[in-house]
């Protein structure tokens, strides 16, 4: 499984908020009173300091979900090779965490903007007058409906989780990160996909560790019709069991397809997870084409003609 980083909790991330949550409260409650101000003046004064107290609150209550939820988020190591329930709590803590900030940014957000009446005649003018603004977010709060209800649809049916190996446009690579909007694929290669959420929701594609990590693998040869297909599957079971790859649990080699020069010959083997069955198949590969052109090298493809005299 891929590496992830500790998920410490530093409670310390608080303090400046607090502090500056409590300063500004005290210059709310005193300083209007200590200073000769017009009465008008200590409104908007007032209102602007409710006005940052709202948004450093929010601030606070953003942490104080974050830092909780990665507590137990922490109960659930990451790092374990069976880790199905492990990857599929992280994933749905991830996201709850995503739309709850989200939510309370706006609440504070708005709790802070409603302390100018200003404010709320603005926006609603904005959004009364404007025919076409209107309609864009109308069409831009559609798009996010979509993505919130793909989100939870991914959150609490898992098609997919963190660390899942999945087959997307073609690419082999494991689920990064799941976020509000995207899905990011972590390619082999380093490379990184991302995706709109929606496409895990409305577009086919291979989850190679939706049950569990473990996994099968498989690897064809083209073989001459000569070649004793019973050697080939002896030749196999040595090869799995001289390496620590192979879980021991699936070994099988059959003929699976015939034409006119070859046998195709599969051979079916099992591994703990997707990137272990990669370097099994690579390795029986090697190992299995050193064993044809040691013992039978006749017995490889052939292209065979008749020469007649004239």
């Amino acid at each position: 499984m891929a590496s992830r980083k500790n998920l410490h909790i530093k409670w310390d991330k608080l303090i400046l908020p607090i502090v500056i949550f409590l300063l500004i409260l005290i210059i709310y409650l005193f300083f209007p009173s200590i200073v000769n101000l017009d009465n008008s003046v200590k409104q908007i004064f007032k209102k602007i300091l409710m006005g940052i107290l709202f948004l450093v609150a929010g601030l606070i209550i953003n942490k104080v979900f974050n830092i909780l939820i990665k507590r137990e988020m922490n109960k659930f190591d990451i790092e374990k090779k069976d880790n199905l329930k492990e990857r599929k709590t992280h994933t749905q803590m991830k996201y709850l965490k995503t739309v709850i900030n989200i939510i309370i940014t706006l609440v504070s957000l708005a709790l802070a903007l409603r302390q100018f009446e200003s404010m709320k005649q603005l926006s609603t003018g904005i959004l009364a007058s404007a025919g076409v603004i209107g309609i864009m977010v109308a069409f831009s709060a559609q798009k996010l409906f979509a993505n919130i209800l793909a989100g939870f649809v991914i959150a609490f049916s898992q098609p997919i989780r963190i660390d899942d190996v999945v087959i997307v446009e073609g690419e082999w690579g494991r689920i990064e990160e799941i976020n509000t909007t995207n899905v990011i694929v972590k390619v082999w290669d380093q490379r990184r996909i991302v995706l709109p959420i929606t496409y895990f929701v409305e577009k086919p594609f291979q989850n190679w560790t939706k049950t569990s990590a473990d996994i099968w693998g498989t690897t064809d040869f083209y073989v001459d019709y000569n070649m004793p297909v019973e050697e080939m599957r002896t030749e196999l079971g040595k090869i799995l069991k001289s390496t620590k790859l192979w879980d021991g649990k699936i070994n099988s080699l059959q003929v699976t397809d015939l034409n006119e020069k070859t046998m195709k010959i599969r051979a079916l083997m099992s591994a703990k997870d997707s990137s272990e069955a990669w370097d099994l198949r690579c390795y029986v590969r090697e190992k299995m084409i050193n064993f044809m052109q040691e013992k039978y090298p006749d017995k490889l493809p052939k292209i065979r003609a008749e020469i007649k005299n004239k």
